[in-house]
């Protein structure tokens, strides 16, 4: 990766996005809580989740991963309240085809996501930008 690349990956876009996630730390009683770590980049998320009729009504994360994985998190953060796991699904897959396909960024509220676009020529950043998503998934389904 050429310095050029870099500064094109890690725009002042991203490492705003990075230095202000929402809802850093671990809920008291969560519902449900997963950790996952990237093999690739050593990238972990624990999130915790309050699950209420089928809705997510509260959600903490530990986030430590590269900017590109913080601020996935932070894009996750701003909108995960109120979301169902089929939202978080469509979020996480059409994540993966935008990075993997160059397909359309997530719907609404995900939409955020967007900014990562330029991630997508550098496979091994995928699964750190993901890994939010995944975590949270896991999360519910533990719920």
């Amino acid at each position: 990766m050429s310095d050029t690349d870099l500064v094109k990956l890690y725009s002042g876009q991203i490492l705003q996005l990075a230095a202000s996630i929402p809802h850093l730390g671990r809920l008291e009683s969560p519902s449900g809580s997963a950790k996952q770590r990237s093999a690739l980049c050593g990238s972990s998320i624990t999130a915790d989740v309050v699950v209420l009729n089928g809705r997510i009504t509260g959600f903490a994360q530990e986030v430590k991963a590269c900017a590109l994985g913080q601020a996935s998190a932070s894009i996750l953060g701003r909108s995960v309240i109120g979301c169902t796991r089929d939202q978080l699904q469509q979020a996480r897959d059409a994540l993966d085809s935008m990075l993997r396909h160059n397909g359309p960024a997530p719907a609404a509220p995900f939409d955020g996501y967007e900014v990562l676009r330029a991630a997508r020529d550098y496979k091994n950043r995928h699964a750190s930008i993901l890994l939010a998503l995944t975590t949270t998934l896991a999360a519910i389904d533990a719920a």
